[in-house]
């Protein structure tokens, strides 16, 4: 029987996630029943040369310094997703030597091998959100972004942030990829964020996967003076789901919760494990 396999980059320099993100995602793999495979990248910085020669710094001792620490922390990661991974939970490490700044598109492009990637978040940790940002977008596979608070409990509920966009319809089906036979779904719709193309759009893809065999329900959402991400987070949560599923671009609003420095509040706010598809 096929398994799927979840993907988990992890850079070591100049610093790594911090590891309650790291368990959490290993954790929510274990979750859903899928294997793990983890790829630790260690840093190889081209030689520099002193204009002062060496007088003052001792520059080639100092790169070695780095590469020798990034690829200790390599090993240490390994070691902390091991000692997480329950019996269940079958797990590859491998370590790979990348150039400086060449981690975050070999991440991208490793993780298009995988039937999803898992990814450890913190609000707090610059690399972090850059190789999350990498992956959901160089990777054409499905990125879920694993906050250190989300529940290890066996995933069973998934809500769907609906708009009837082609990107929602990604999220959607990925997602679906996802959940159990017993599984639930609640369809998430803002109803004054936006003007929709229907007058029940959650409704109707509700009835629609209901007639398919999906207990699936829907909720509508006023979104009154909250943030897109605030509403659909609040109202998934209250819901009882344990996973948020969303285009990486649907409109202006959702674009802003994934991208860039000025999102940076935001995302220091992500309360859920978020499914992101692009």
């Amino acid at each position: 029987m096929h398994t799927k396999t979840a993907y988990l980059a992890l850079s070591s320099y100049p610093e790594a996630p911090p590891d309650a993100s790291i368990l959490a995602a290993v954790n929510f793999v274990g979750s859903m029943g899928c294997g793990l495979h983890v790829t630790t990248f260690s840093v190889d910085i081209p030689q520099l040369y002193s204009p002062m020669g060496g007088l003052l710094l001792d520059v080639p001792a100092l790169v070695r310094g780095a590469e020798e620490k990034s690829k200790a922390e390599c090993r240490r990661l390994e070691s902390l997703v091991q000692g997480a991974a329950g019996a269940g939970l079958k797990v590859r490490c491998k370590s790979r030597e990348v150039v400086l700044g060449a981690a975050l598109d070999a991440a991208a492009a490793e993780a298009r091998y995988y039937e999803l990637s898992v990814l450890p978040w913190s609000g707090e940790t610059l690399l972090t959100q850059d190789m999350a940002q990498s992956v959901v977008f160089g990777s054409g596979r499905p990125a879920i972004l694993v906050p250190s608070s989300a529940s290890a409990a066996a995933l069973h509920h998934i809500a769907i942030a609906w708009d009837g966009s082609r990107v929602a319809a990604r999220a959607l089906w990925d997602a679906l990829a996802l959940l159990p036979k017993d599984g639930r779904l609640t369809v998430l719709t803002i109803r004054d964020e936006k003007p929709l193309s229907g007058p029940d759009l959650a409704g109707a893809l509700a009835a629609s996967l209901h007639e398919r065999g999906y207990n699936a329900k829907p909720l509508g959402i006023a979104l009154s003076a909250r943030t897109i991400s605030e509403a659909l987070q609040a109202s998934a949560l209250e819901a009882g789901a344990q996973l948020l599923a969303m285009g990486g671009f649907g409109h202006s609003r959702v674009r802003d919760f994934v991208l860039g420095g000025a999102t940076k509040g935001v995302l220091n706010d992500l309360r859920m494990p978020i499914l992101l598809s692009h």
